[in-house]
């Protein structure tokens, strides 16, 4: 049986960890699927914002 890489796991962590500011231990008490999840999230966030950089708020982006 093969582990998570270890290379995209640090990534992932990395990843939550710049954006949401979470601890090391609060991400690696996570599901493999929860953090992937966040990933998306967080990816997703991204780009609508990058997308709409005119847009005021967050929330207005959430309209979208």
């Amino acid at each position: 049986m093969t582990g998570y890489p270890l290379k995209e796991l640090y990534e992932e962590i990395a990843f939550i960890a710049y954006h949401f500011k979470w601890s090391h231990d609060e991400i690696m008490a996570m599901e493999h699927r929860d953090r992937r999840r966040w990933c998306e999230e967080i990816s997703r966030i991204n780009r609508l914002l990058n997308d709409n950089k005119g847009s005021s708020s967050m929330r207005d982006l959430s309209t979208m």
